[in-house]
């Protein structure tokens, strides 16, 4: 899905007259919890901070269905990867969550590629859906459900809501004159329209926005009356100004509400698109793609029946180029069925290659599959995490993942884990004991432990961090949530460097003490980080705990337990094996001699 549209008008219409009470302040509820109900980021205490269960509040969160007019590339990975992170976090908090991704398949554009293939549409989308579900299976996205445009159950869903919207009085017959971009698969505005010329010099029409060819069309279709909702769209945008985030792409919907909103073309006669599905009662005409593809995120729910629960949980994640259609049109459709609005509309912006649009006019498509090849799973995946900064266009190239995996995965946490659980320094291999005289609690005048200052900032650190995690994760802006867990991480090798464990006498009393104390205070940071680490980089994380013996039901967002000797409490990993040595925990990465002389390149641009 994953298109841009408009239309105007040209046929006379009566304004529907609706009381805002009735649609809109009845729903708020819905659309988010009371203060009570929000969770909080504050600092955690020194000891564990265990919460209530959320495992019966559930939790809904969809990437867009992507369009299967292309093989997936880097950025439809970004959404799922996105997604799938939020998924993560939600599980390890206890919410009953559930995840859905899938594809889109229906429209003009679909119909003619099948065309020029030599395949019926069928066979034609049921091969390039196959390659998204492996892509995704390969990158460890955990979703719950895949759902395809083609399927029955999505048919009877687009089937019951244009009944109902039509029912309402809200879809009539109407004549549709005006631009219409098949590639977009969209209807434009005379202002989204501007003059250029074709390879051959002759003189044509484009999108603004896309730069694709449009043609202007003339055809008796239905119309949606998206110009009644208006005031209702400013009016819940205005008392919920966190339902879109980053707040930029809420100023930018802001902004085009401040213009009138023409109604909405939401057929095609049949004679143009067969490849679609059939609007009910007039075989003649097709149901407009867009409408289709959104009701995916009620079809993925159960709707007609049995969606309640799960769809007032609903959030969005989607790119900067679809955000009207999700911001404006799909909340318009939401109120004129009756249904409640989404809890947030999650929007990334685009990756661009080596700072180019991708494009296959230029050969520089990055495909995820030979991208998890050079760089493992969890490599691209904490690299479209790390960089990607969803207020603006992020910029890939080989070199720069080689030198963020290599730094912050294999020199970084990697190997702080190998020196945490060396066999040189801990030959029994059991998680070691930690000792209050040489790293007191604030200890008084006179009394004097082996710790200095920065320690006791590191762990001033490592205790606020799960709070700043949760925080950038409720956002979904992980690159911040990344960088507090790599500073963190920076501050425990610094510990380890700064006490050099290894020049310890290991047959001398008080050395042993001291030295068990700094690899229990290292391990119980490395805990933490694997922890939080676990949306982000699933393999990577289980490595860490199983190396550190935590079991599977301690890894949890509730067993996020630092440090409780430091309190004078008992830790239920002290004196426990540690699990197997898995070797290398991310293997640095080589320059092949191509991505060498591109990295020359890039430095040389000015």
């Amino acid at each position: 899905m994953m298109r841009s549209a408009c239309c105007t008008l040209t046929t006379n219409r009566a304004v529907i007259l609706r009381l805002f009470n009735d649609l809109f302040r009845g729903r708020l509820s819905h659309v988010y919890p009371s203060e009570s109900q929000k969770s909080t980021c504050c600092r955690p205490p020194l000891r564990c901070t265990c919460t209530d269960s959320q495992s019966s509040r559930p939790f809904y969160i969809t990437t867009p269905i992507f369009y299967v007019n292309a093989s997936p590339h880097i950025g439809h990975v970004y959404s799922a990867v996105t997604a799938d992170c939020l998924h993560r976090y939600k599980l390890l908090k206890g919410y009953d969550s559930r995840f859905a991704t899938g594809t889109d398949e229906h429209g003009l554009k679909i119909q003619q590629a099948a065309g020029i293939a030599g395949k019926d549409p069928m066979s034609f989308c049921t091969e390039v859906s196959e390659s998204f579900k492996d892509v995704f299976q390969r990158c460890g996205i955990l979703y719950t459900d895949y759902i395809r445009t083609t399927e029955q159950r999505h048919h009877r869903a687009v089937e019951h809501f244009w009944t109902v919207l039509h029912s309402k009085g809200f879809i009539y017959k109407g004549t549709y004159e005006g631009w219409y971009s098949t590639p977009d698969e969209s209807f434009l505005t005379p202002t989204q329209v501007t003059d250029s010329t074709d390879s051959t010099g002759r003189e044509i029409k484009i999108s603004t926005e896309s730069g694709h060819k449009v043609e202007w069309m003339k055809e008796e279709n239905y119309m949606f009356r998206l110009s009644a909702f208006r005031s209702e769209l400013l009016q819940w945008f205005r008392l919920n100004p966190n339902v879109i985030q980053p707040v930029k792409f809420h100023h930018l919907v802001l902004q085009w509400l401040e213009d009138e909103l023409p109604d909405l073309s939401v057929s095609r006669q049949k004679s143009r698109l067969q490849w679609g599905i059939s609007v009910p009662g007039d075989p003649e005409q097709t149901i407009y793609v867009w409408l289709d593809a959104l009701v995916n995120y009620l079809t993925v729910v159960g709707y007609p029946q049995n969606h309640a629960r799960r769809w007032t949980a609903a959030h969005h994640v989607v790119g900067k180029d679809i955000l009207k259609f999700h911001a404006i049109y799909w909340p318009a459709f939401l109120l004129a069925a009756g249904l409640p609005l989404p809890q947030k509309i999650y929007v990334h912006s685009h990756w661009t290659v080596e700072g180019k649009k991708m494009s296959k006019s230029l050969g520089n498509v990055v495909d995820p599959r030979e991208a998890m090849k050079k760089f493992t799973v969890d490599g691209l995946r904490y690299f479209l995490l790390r960089q990607g900064v969803p207020d603006s266009d992020c910029d890939y190239y080989d070199d720069k993942v080689i030198k963020m995996c290599n730094s912050e995965l294999a020199d970084a946490l990697g190997g702080l884990l190998n020196r945490c659980t060396a066999l040189s320094l801990n030959p029994k291999q059991v998680y070691p004991q930690f000792s209050n005289i040489c790293f007191p609690k604030e200890s008084p005048e006179g009394l004097k432990g082996k710790a200095v200052s920065d320690d006791y900032r590191m762990l001033e650190s490592v205790y606020a961090l799960p709070g700043f995690v949760e925080k950038h994760f409720e956002h979904l802006q992980v690159y911040k949530a990344l960088e507090a867990i790599t500073a963190c991480v920076r501050q425990t090798n610094g510990f380890i460097q700064r006490h050099a464990p290894w020049k310890l006498d290991q047959n001398e009393s008080k050395d042993k003490q001291w030295l068990d104390t700094i690899l229990h205070v290292s391990l119980e940071c490395l805990k933490v980080y694997g922890t939080l680490l676990q949306p982000v980089v699933p393999d990577l994380a289980d490595k860490i705990l199983s190396r550190l013996g935590v079991k599977t039901e301690e890894r949890n967002w509730d067993s996020l337990c630092f440090l409780v000797k430091y309190e004078g409490g008992d830790c239920t990993l002290e004196g426990r094996a540690l699990g197997p040595d898995l070797g290398v925990l991310y293997s640095r990465l080589e320059r092949s001699k191509e991505i060498s002389k591109k990295a020359t390149r890039q430095k040389s641009k000015p």
